[in-house]
């Protein structure tokens, strides 16, 4: 399962408490304070981890607690800081506050670190309160409590390439195709119901490919899914527009790509920037008359190559993806 959205509690530890002591020791009278220094709890890091490509982990492990520190001793014995907890993530992850969305951080690269939720300074001993006036502290401090609070990640890039399109358009069947994923596939709409990535090869070239849940009229207004949705195709540097074109649907091919050009321009406009072309599917199944050529006529207005495809047969699959490679050779998009 691709999860890109998580909600978590994080919690340094708190700091040790510090001691308060005296020295007792043979042939020593009123040896002084000897209480230690309490020891620093540990924080919370997020690093940014090839390993990971999802935040599924974090969905079932909501709260992040580091270690505390322990408490000071005798004998001037400052407690041992707690231990670090560093949790590893997608390079691409964003951080923020879970009531306001404020912005927290993001990791971008692997090894990247960032801390989200700070341990707790240690209290100081009975040792640090001795002066001229009181001889005798027995005054010591509790530890600080750690940082605390609710986040939200998010994931910026889930992938280089988005199949973007209505519902039983043929996303999943065709990422079946261009990579080893192995997507639900069913002839109804939204079989798809979260991302699904897979890496397809053009040459000596790789590429992450997100089926992207279908696209459904009013999305941009939150109808069915569509938020969710859309917000997965801002995470794709290109994208493919894949459009049912045997005719058989029962909808015009050219509609279905100006409605869901429609409804990724009033979500963002930004993202119709992004380089793009039409896959037209299913063209096993063609019926009279053939609808191509006006998908081909809207795509062209809309600055977009067409590729017929059919990836029942594998006709066009070739072209497609070197078509889908070139895509990616300007310079990246930001998400």
């Amino acid at each position: 399962m691709f999860v890109d959205r998580v909600k978590v509690f994080v919690k340094g530890g708190n700091g040790g408490r510090g001691c308060v002591s005296f020295r007792r020791e043979a042939r020593v009278p009123r040896g002084g304070p000897d209480g230690g220094f309490g020891g620093s709890g540990g924080s919370v890091i997020l690093e940014g981890s090839a390993s990971e490509n999802t935040l599924l982990a974090l969905r079932y492990r909501t709260e992040l607690r580091a270690d505390r520190g322990r408490h000071g001793g005798s004998s001037n014995k400052t407690g041992r800081d707690g231990e670090d907890l560093v949790i590893p993530v997608p390079p691409g992850t964003i951080v923020r506050t879970a009531e306001d969305e404020a912005p927290v951080g993001e990791l971008l690269e692997v090894g990247e670190r960032l801390v989200v939720a700070r341990g707790g300074r240690g209290g100081r001993g009975n040792r640090s309160y001795l002066s001229n006036k009181n001889r005798a502290p027995r005054d010591s401090e509790p530890g600080e409590p750690g940082e605390e609070g609710w986040l939200r990640l998010d994931l910026r890039l889930i992938a280089d390439v988005g199949l973007l399109g209505l519902p039983n358009a043929g996303k999943s069947t065709l990422l079946s195709r261009l990579s080893a994923a192995r997507p639900a596939i069913g002839d109804y709409p939204f079989t798809t119901l979260s991302p699904v990535l897979g890496v397809a090869n053009a040459g000596d070239r790789e590429f992450v490919v997100a089926d992207i849940p279908g696209i459904i009229e009013g999305a941009h207004e939150g109808a069915g899914l569509g938020l969710d949705f859309l917000r997965h195709v801002s995470r794709t540097r290109a994208l493919v527009h894949v459009v049912d074109a045997s005719g058989t649907s029962g909808r015009s091919p050219e509609q279905d790509l100006a409605m869901v050009c429609e409804e990724v321009r009033s979500w963002n406009a930004d993202l119709l920037a992004r380089p793009r072309l039409v896959a037209a599917t299913k063209r096993d199944a063609i019926s009279a008359p053939d609808p191509l050529p006006a998908l081909e006529q809207a795509a062209r207005e809309r600055g977009m190559e067409v590729v017929a495809i059919s990836a029942v047969t594998g006709e066009g699959m070739a072209l497609l993806t070197q078509r889908m490679a070139r895509l990616l050779e300007p310079v990246a998009v930001e998400a």
